[in-house]
């Protein structure tokens, strides 16, 4: 599929993913096809970084390289490795042979034969379908010198590999880095990006976004989720939760066949909204109840 050829297809064909966006989401995604630039995503876990690059990708009939990124991670893990246990091999047939030239070898050992391809060298191959979308997942987790790399990589669409040069992406891929802010990313990768900042939903579009992924959740039901978890937003917690949670915690409730929330359901799941322990305890008991009698009451026509 071409890529989209307005702000508004970019949107429909996100919602054909069941992925609903606004315009500013949705604007920067289509200047980012359109003028083949890199699109940086930055914003709390949860609010749907990740998926869009999923949606994406199925959008469009290509296919999506995922390279995630973790502390440490280096040229060897991101780009390619030899496989040196095939290489061990061929060598010690070789040498069971008799008769080994050397320099012949070492050229044969370096070939794309045993290359292995890490993410970044497999987005700067041709695709069947189109270029492919590379998400580059949590850049936020990686060191300085890593980021410096990636942007001479993203700068070019090219890796060079010593032995066997460098090797250029015929269509630069489709590119979307993603950041939970753990750390600031260094200004020179952001100039490089479109850049937005994808923030919680307002209360009728994340309403939007779970009738697209749990479409048989009753009316009632999602809009008691959505505003008990729009309300913990507000509360003092280590980790709020984002969509994903409201999303997982309605799939969880339609198993359990919840009609309507009550604090007794709320303590029973919590643990699909809430990660971590101490949160978990501040909404215990009295505090659960008090948010949900205030979702009640917003949510009460009379």
């Amino acid at each position: 599929m071409q890529n989209p050829t307005s702000i508004d297809a970019v949107q429909d064909i996100l919602a054909e993913q069941n992925y609903i966006c606004g315009r500013g989401l949705g604007t920067v995604t289509f200047l980012a096809l359109t003028l083949g630039r890199p699109l940086f995503l930055e914003g709390e876990a949860g609010t749907g970084k990740t998926e869009i690059a999923k949606a994406i990708a199925a959008a469009l009939g290509r296919r999506l390289i995922r390279l995630q990124c973790y502390e440490g991670l280096d040229v060897s893990s991101a780009v390619y490795e030899w496989n040196f246990a095939e290489q061990m091999i061929a060598i010690r047939t070789a040498e069971a042979a008799g008769g080994v030239d050397r320099g012949h070898l070492k050229d044969e050992l370096f070939t794309e034969e045993y290359l292995v391809e890490r993410p970044l060298l497999q987005a700067m191959r041709p695709q069947a379908g189109g270029a492919p979308v590379l998400l580059v997942d949590e850049i936020d987790r990686t060191d300085e010198p890593f980021e410096a790399f990636l942007l001479e990589a993203l700068s070019d669409f090219q890796v060079t590999i010593p032995e066997l040069g460098t090797i250029h992406a015929p269509e630069p891929p489709i590119v979307i880095l993603t950041s939970n802010r753990t750390r600031e990313v260094h200004d020179a990768l952001k100039r490089r990006c479109l850049y937005h900042w994808v923030d919680y939903p307002t209360f009728d579009r994340e309403i939007e976004i779970l009738q697209a992924r749990a479409p048989e959740a009753a009316d009632q039901l999602s809009r008691e989720v959505v505003a008990f978890v729009q309300a913990l937003r507000t509360e003092d917690l280590f980790k709020k939760p984002g969509v994903a949670e409201t999303i997982d915690w309605a799939k969880c409730l339609l198993a359990l066949d919840v009609i309507s929330l009550s604090p007794e359901v709320i303590a029973d799941t919590l643990g699909a909204i809430l990660k971590y322990q101490d949160d978990i305890q501040k909404l215990q008991g009295s505090e659960a109840k008090r948010i949900l009698d205030d979702v009640k009451a917003s949510l009460d026509p009379h």
